[in-house]
């Protein structure tokens, strides 16, 4: 057959090679575009989904916003609890300074009328001494007779002043006792407000001391809730854009459909064999073949024809192939190959 066999050999070896390939593209498009659709529905849950958990991180961080500001409104009433506490303790400091004072004024002024008590009497013996020298002056102006006369009224007058000192003597000594008694009273409900107020000092050291505990606990709580705040809001920012992420995914993955659903729509006008024309458009014609190798086969079998030596010494041996000259191609076979991918293609 010489040129045409060859050429035959190689365009139907090219058209083999071709359906394979066109299969596979069809194999392959079927399979990315199967990926495709899967993707675009996993993209469009994936996004249903980051955009209810970004709704759910919004709720949580307006809470989480609300929440802190409760504590910072807790922290500072606990600070200003903690100043208070602090100035009730001072001032519980001061009245116990104050009572303590008060007791050892109180233990003066005791003192100081137990030494007046302790006057009173040397002032009452010497009331009772001056009153016997009266007496006994009284004895010895009556023994003395009239030239005593005078004498005795200097000493009843000596015994009445000694009578009275005694008498007022007696008054003071009572008055300092109830004195003593009242201050003594005074003494011991003076200890006993120092004691209350040193019980309410000790309290109100502890009272200070656990609201300066809560406070600290409360601007840890406030600095933890910040932070909690602030790492809500990232991660809130970045699930909107994992949300923005998926919508381009999805859309990125229906656009790639699309593109499948073109390379299909291409693809489907080679006919690879009973696959390729059941899933093709329609029933492919001979003018959609390759113009270009349909010529270079025309031309080939015309230029062997023409140069195709005949010898006369040599019978004609009858070929069971004639190639007759004709200026169209010969009545189109199918090529005898078993497999699928040809037995669209026609052989010259």
């Amino acid at each position: 057959r010489g040129v045409l066999g060859a050429l035959k050999s190689s365009i139907n070896g090219t058209v083999q090679r071709l359906a394979e390939t066109v299969h596979t593209i069809q194999l392959t498009s079927a399979d990315v575009g199967l990926a495709a659709r899967e993707i675009n529905m996993g993209a469009d849950d994936l996004s249903k989904r980051t955009e209810e958990q970004a709704s759910s991180l919004e709720e949580t961080a307006a809470t989480t916003e609300q929440l802190a500001a409760s504590v910072k409104a807790s922290a500072q009433a606990s600070r200003q609890a903690a100043l208070i506490a602090d100035e009730a303790m001072k001032a519980a400091q001061t009245g116990g300074t104050i009572a303590g004072q008060a007791v050892d004024a109180m233990s003066r002024i005791e003192s100081a009328s137990t030494k007046i008590s302790d006057i009173i009497r040397v002032i009452d013996d010497i009331a009772f001494q001056t009153n016997l020298l009266a007496l006994n002056a009284a004895v010895e102006a009556a023994r003395a007779g009239d030239a005593g006369k005078g004498f005795a009224v200097v000493a009843s007058e000596v015994r009445t002043l000694a009578q009275r000192s005694s008498e007022a003597a007696k008054d003071i000594s009572a008055l300092i006792s109830s004195s003593n008694t009242e201050v003594g009273e005074g003494v011991k409900l003076v200890r006993q407000a120092g004691e209350q107020l040193s019980q309410i000092l000790s309290a109100s050291k502890k009272v200070a001391a656990t609201i300066a505990e809560i406070s600290a606990a409360s601007g840890e709580q406030a600095n933890g809730i910040d932070e909690m705040s602030q790492a809500v809001a990232h991660l809130d920012e970045m699930t909107q854009q994992n949300a923005a992420l998926a919508e381009q995914s999805a859309a990125s993955a229906g656009s790639l459909s699309n593109r499948i659903s073109q390379l299909n729509d291409l693809v489907a006008a080679f006919r690879t064999g009973p696959e390729g024309a059941s899933a093709g458009h329609g029933t492919m014609s001979a003018s959609t073949e390759p113009a270009r190798l349909r010529q270079l086969a025309e031309a080939a079998f015309a230029q062997t024809k023409a140069q195709a030596p005949r010898p006369a010494a040599r019978p004609a041996a009858p070929r069971p192939q004639a190639c007759a000259p004709a200026p169209a191609p010969a009545p189109a076979k199918k090529v005898a190959n078993s497999r699928a991918g040809d037995s669209g293609w026609e052989e010259f």
